[in-house]
């Protein structure tokens, strides 16, 4: 009989939240760690994804997220660690949406997120600084992604990245993904993301810890900065 060593796929009870709780709790997991400076970059906090009271397209999971987003960004500021915020929106004709465009079109479909829009402005309740925090306008999932934020990192002798925001399962997993792969320790604090399904949520958070990147709680990072001279 051959014996087996890999895995053949699992399938049993557990939820996702306690998969997820069992991967955390693993006290041998091995850490990327923080390295010299970090960059806070918070993903779409706009009100397409942030107004529950709304907006269809809008989700919370800890009523908490943008205050934990925002006292990390205040912390990274006073110690010249610099802050990005992004949000989404498209042309009138939505051409810049590309085939992510196509599945459906509704007022509540993501091309139709225009410029300059209700949806397509940051929630009021984000403390973003214009004069110093940098702000891109993305169209697809990662923050990376045809936008200066690399070049902003590079300039800022960055090594960490720090991503807050939404949703879990979709930017903020892409960005931490094109973040590892562009060679920065990549940290993705756990309060400060949300998305629309418990499942969703944890299985891609399990996900990101086990591969791609140091999922924290949020305390851990405010105790890092704090530690820092402000």
């Amino acid at each position: 009989m051959t014996e087996i060593i890999g895995t053949r796929m699992v399938e049993d009870d557990r939820t996702a939240r306690q998969i997820f709780e069992e991967v955390m709790a693993n006290p041998a997991r091995t850490k990327f760690g923080f390295g010299k400076k970090l960059a806070i970059v918070n993903v779409d906090f706009q009100n397409a994804y942030t107004r529950i009271d709304e907006f269809k397209t809008a989700y919370e999971t800890d009523p908490r997220q943008i205050e934990y987003a925002n006292t990390l960004s205040r912390l990274a500021r006073e110690r010249d660690m610099p802050v990005i915020w992004t949000h989404v929106a498209y042309m009138d004709d939505a051409s810049d949406a590309g085939v992510w465009g196509t599945r459906t079109n509704t007022a509540d479909s993501l091309q139709n997120i225009k410029v300059d829009s209700r949806r397509h402005h940051f929630d009021d309740r984000c403390d973003i600084d214009h004069g110093l925090d940098a702000i891109y306008t993305k169209r697809m999932p990662s923050a990376f992604f045809e936008t200066p934020l690399q070049s902003l990192l590079i300039w800022h002798q960055v090594d960490t990245v720090v991503v807050t925001g939404g949703s879990t399962s979709g930017c903020v997993r892409a960005t931490a993904v094109d973040s590892l792969s562009r060679g920065y320790r990549t940290i993705v604090p756990i309060e400060t993301c949300a998305d629309k399904h418990a499942s969703y949520h944890f299985a891609n958070l399990t996900d990101l810890q086990l591969k791609y990147a140091d999922v924290e709680p949020v305390q851990t990072v405010i105790d890092w900065l704090e530690a820092r001279r402000g």
